[in-house]
């Protein structure tokens, strides 16, 4: 009996320990709430899951020493407590691994999405460490598997050419940071859009009529493509304009320039430092053609932003009375004659037709 009791008291005091330990961790993870790093919040969320397992596996360990159990039943209670703790360790350890993956890809692509293909590969790889320590735990040899999955791997990569290509194609395009989730590219092919998620296999991409595009990862990695994000995400765009011969240039550069430095300070998503640039640079059939350089703030925004440029310099150059000519070509008609070959009682006797010939 006093064997029981003592080991009732081990299992309770393991309860009331893991019961008191996760409402400490919940105190914390409100104060980790309030902080701006992320990393936190994951460290606190897996530890509220391991450390009340913890409180309870050594309850029972400590109860089943002070039961009189034999040395084959406590050996085996040991190793079902020493599973079921590593268990729980590689779990917890796995989604604290996986959350700081996903911690440190949000924070350098600045962006909502997250690169998935990370905290997959991170999240398998821990969980098979794992594994394998619980069958050495149990006294399994893991060298065998090991081989045998040596060889097998070899096999399943031959059969798997694609899916690993993609893998490593992922990987490349994340480790050589050419595209990160929240880029906004353009594929030689003409696909184009916001990158949302780039996982084991695939890339997803959003168009801008909301639509998402699947893209393997291997034919990403070979096609051509623009960036529109990198090396910075303003970036400038050129409209063409056209005035009349009779137009005063200086006139012109001027007002051109009051409108654009207007649109640049109250359209959202310009550059507000933007230096106006007018740049003459045809002289056409009706008009003399320049160009406009505009600054935006991501890819997206250029196309406001050319709404409300046209607009405002279309009613600017009315009221200052300068002209943008419509295109226009003249065809003239001109008389002529054609002399037609005809023979009429002599030979060789040409007649003369008169005829109208279009120029």
């Amino acid at each position: 009996m006093d064997d029981l009791v003592i080991a009732g008291i081990a299992v309770i005091a393991g309860l009331l320990a893991a019961f008191l330990l996760r409402m400490l961790l919940r105190w914390l993870g409100k104060h980790a709430d309030r902080t701006r790093w992320g990393g936190d919040d994951v460290i606190v969320d897996a530890l509220r899951t391991v450390v009340p397992w913890l409180a309870i596996t050594g309850g029972a360990a400590s109860a089943a020493a002070a039961l009189p159990l034999t040395s084959a039943v406590q050996r085996t209670v040991n190793q079902v407590l020493t599973v079921l703790l590593i268990f729980v360790v590689t779990v917890a350890a796995a989604r604290v691994i996986a959350g700081l993956v996903r911690t440190v890809t949000q924070s350098r692509s600045g962006v909502a999405g997250s690169a998935t293909i990370f905290v997959n590969i991170t999240r398998v790889l821990v969980l098979a460490i794992g594994f394998l320590v619980v069958l050495q735990t149990l006294g399994i040899s893991i060298a065998p598997m090991l081989t045998a999955l040596g060889v097998g791997g070899l096999a399943v990569a031959l059969a798997l050419q694609d899916t690993l290509a993609n893998l490593f194609a992922g990987i490349h395009i994340l480790a050589s940071k050419t595209v990160q989730p929240g880029d906004y590219i353009k594929l030689a092919s003409g696909e184009e859009g916001y990158v949302e998620d780039i996982n084991w296999r695939q890339t997803t991409v959003r168009a801008l009529s909301n639509n998402l595009i699947v893209i393997p990862n291997g034919e990403l990695a070979k096609t051509n493509m623009t960036n529109f994000m990198r090396p910075e995400q303003q970036l400038t765009i050129l409209v063409q304009v056209g005035v009349a011969y009779d137009s005063d240039l200086e006139q012109v550069e001027q007002v051109t320039c009051e409108v654009v430095t207007e649109v640049m300070t109250e359209i959202t998503g310009a550059v507000p430092d933007h230096e106006p640039l007018v740049r003459f640079h045809t002289f056409g059939d009706s008009r003399i053609g320049f160009t406009v350089i505009l600054g935006v703030g991501e890819f997206s925004d250029q196309f406001r932003i050319k709404h409300e440029f046209v607009k405002r310099l279309h009613r600017r150059y009315r009221e200052e009375g300068i002209r943008i000519p419509a295109p226009a070509r003249t065809v003239a008609l001109q008389q002529g004659t054609v002399v037609i070959p005809h023979q009429r009682g002599t030979e060789n006797e040409p007649d003369e037709v008169p005829s109208a010939r279009l120029d």
